[in-house]
């Protein structure tokens, strides 16, 4: 490694630095936020309560400080002077990729910090696990927050450490020390609270073009969404159109992404005329947008625009992860009011209705720390959703954050060209009210399944009595909306429900594209109150659940397929090409003037 390396390595270590306090006196990179002072009490809470109730059984820690000395004494023999053959003490889980390099397994320095790594990472799993006594959703934080430091501090995250690292470090000469470091001085330039780390080049992708390029028109706009109508594709099309209800801490277009991988696309081959939803990105200005209007002045309003442009009286609707549960409270909503639903069927995709079971995200779900997320966002005017992206990727944090960190900052490798993760790039804002309504009335309090626990526009939800057909798909390896508690939450519907799971996770699992013929599902012609009873019951297909879901939906058709709908009518005309304006929308975002271009008034109505 010649004297040229650390000279540029260290001037760029130099503008790096500079940058980096630079954003700390903005604030962008501030660590002294209400939200990072909040987990750090309550980490500190549950250490303290864990050491107390830890202190008060000594065998328990005796035991097992006894077995990790007796296993760290058998890795050292291990590796010095294990065969060929003979396997390791202690082994990577099947789907951890961090130690493929072969150097972990056949040198005896990398091997020996592999496995005495591998083996801590148990035994402060299996420590926490051993402790009686400590309250359930404190022993499920410190197990979170541990891994996340244990993951974070693990040898290949260090050039040091990393036979990969120092073998590519020598042969380019530190030129990807020189590279990584760009790309981390760019990230910090564009990320909010906390680093976020680009998984793929956002130049590779044009809306409109590479992505959300199924063909259709902008039929409606107001404050909180826009509506595209797609292009028919087929000769004769379903009689009953297809509303779709998208989340709104994300872009649509995870349902619209390159042919190969759309949804969209798929539907409107299939014959059915699609309405899908694209939600405003919010900025400030829609601090006091809280769920409810999402539900009248979003969906409702949805519906009566795709009733006044078909002319049809009843369609179908599916609703993704949150969106999910917004269609679920506006069918709610229309019982509550003694209205006509207009919508004969329901498909919701990963939705969690039932909150009890949030997953690992539970973690931050308690008072003191929704509290300081509540007081970050009102300062802010919005929670930014960099952050929130940033998260979500941490709940998977090895796979989704520090494979990238390494892959882009310490390999210098650019980001890949990859459409979903493109997606998950472009990042949305949660209006400050409705991300309270969330976390405080559904994480916490879980008051949706409670029919006198939440109001929208003054009426009662109650879940039971939504009487129509539902189909709700889940996947077997989420980690945002667990299966067990999407499964809970539609047993609180009062209509007839079928349940499929899919495999693979919340993205991939429901992005499932039949031309693929990557990933099965189960079904079950009984419902029955345990989660658990209910897979052992289930028959296991091949091929994507997207077929199936086709044959549900063509059980609603009651006459002979028709002409092709023309978009928009006299009410809606057609505003424009979709994929339209919301979704175009980049963080971060200015407080905008564009009340004035609405198609009406945002008015709030009873729909």
């Amino acid at each position: 490694m010649n004297q040229n390396f650390f000279t540029d390595y260290f001037a760029k270590l130099q503008e790096l630095n500079q940058a980096w306090w630079k954003e700390m006196d903005s604030g962008k990179a501030a660590m002294n936020t209400p939200l990072n002072k909040a987990l750090n009490e309550v980490s500190l809470d549950d250490t303290a309560k864990f050491m107390e109730k830890a202190a008060a059984q000594p065998a328990v820690l005796a035991q097992l400080q006894m077995e990790w000395w007796e296993n760290q004494m058998q890795i050292w023999q291990n590796v010095t002077m294990k065969s060929d053959n003979e396997p390791d003490i202690v082994q990577p889980e099947k789907d951890d990729k961090r130690f493929v390099d072969p150097a972990w397994e056949n040198e005896a320095f990398y091997n020996f910090i592999k496995q005495s790594y591998l083996l801590f990472s148990n035994k402060m799993k299996e420590t926490i696990d051993s402790i009686d006594g400590l309250d359930e959703k404190a022993k499920e934080r410190l197990g979170f927050f541990s891994r996340q430091a244990i993951n974070a501090l693990s040898p290949t995250n260090f050039i040091t450490t990393n036979p990969e690292l120092v073998k590519l470090t020598v042969e380019t000469n530190g030129a990807n020390l020189v590279k990584g470091m760009e790309l981390l001085q760019q990230d910090i330039q564009s990320s909010a609270d906390v680093l976020k780390i680009r998984m793929t080049d956002d130049s590779a992708f044009e809306l409109g073009k590479d992505v959300a390029n199924t063909p259709g028109e902008v039929v409606y706009k107001n404050h909180l969404f826009e509506l595209i109508q797609y292009k028919p594709l087929t000769e004769k099309v379903n009689a009953t159109p297809l509303l779709v209800v998208p989340p709104f801490i994300n872009k649509y277009y995870i349902l619209d992404l390159r042919e190969k991988n759309s949804m969209a696309r798929w539907l409107v081959e299939q014959g059915h005329t699609v309405f899908m939803m694209s939600w405003r990105n919010p900025d400030a200005s829609m601090f006091d947008v809280d769920f409810d209007d999402y539900v009248v002045d979003g969906v409702v309003k949805a519906v009566d625009v795709v009733e006044d442009i078909t002319g049809v009286s009843e369609m179908n609707a599916a609703g993704y992860c949150i969106g999910g549960t917004l269609l679920a409270t506006a069918l709610a909503y229309y019982a509550g009011k003694r209205m006509r639903s207009r919508i004969k069927s329901a498909t919701f995709f990963t939705t969690l209705l039932d909150f009890s079971q949030p997953g690992e995200i539970g973690a931050y779900i308690n008072d003191p720390i929704i509290s300081a997320i509540e007081a970050q966002n009102e300062a802010k005017g919005y929670m930014d959703g960099r952050s929130l992206s940033v998260t979500f990727s941490l709940l998977r944090e090895n796979s989704l954050y520090w494979n990238y960190y390494v892959n882009n900052y310490l390999k210098g490798n650019s980001p890949i060209d990859f459409d979903l993760l493109y997606w998950n790039g472009d990042s949305t804002n949660i209006a400050v009210a409705c991300h309270s309504t969330l976390l405080r009335q559904f994480y916490l309090e879980n008051k949706l399944v409670d029919p006198k626990g939440f109001k929208v526009r003054g009426v009662y939800i109650d879940l039971s009595k939504i009487k129509i057909p539902t189909y709700f798909i889940s996947t077997q390896e989420d980690h945002i909306a667990l299966w067990q508690g999407t499964y809970r939450g539609a047993r609180n519907l009062g209509g007839k429900m079928t349940f499929v799971l899919g495999e693979s996770g919340h993205i991939a699992g429901i992005v499932n594209h039949p031309a693929k013929g990557k990933y099965g599902y189960w079904t079950s012609g009984k419902v029955v109150n345990d989660p658990e009873a209910w897979l052992d019951g289930a028959k296991r297909h091949d091929g994507s659940w997207w077929g199936h879901w086709n044959e549900w939906l063509a059980g609603f058709e009651e006459g002979e397929p028709v002409a092709p709908r023309v978009a928009g009518s006299a009410n809606y005309p057609v505003r424009g090409e979709a994929p339209g304006d919301y979704v175009r929308q980049k963080l971060p975002i200015e407080v905008s003037n564009a009340l004035n271009e609405y198609h009406e008034v945002p008015e709030k109505t009873d729909g």
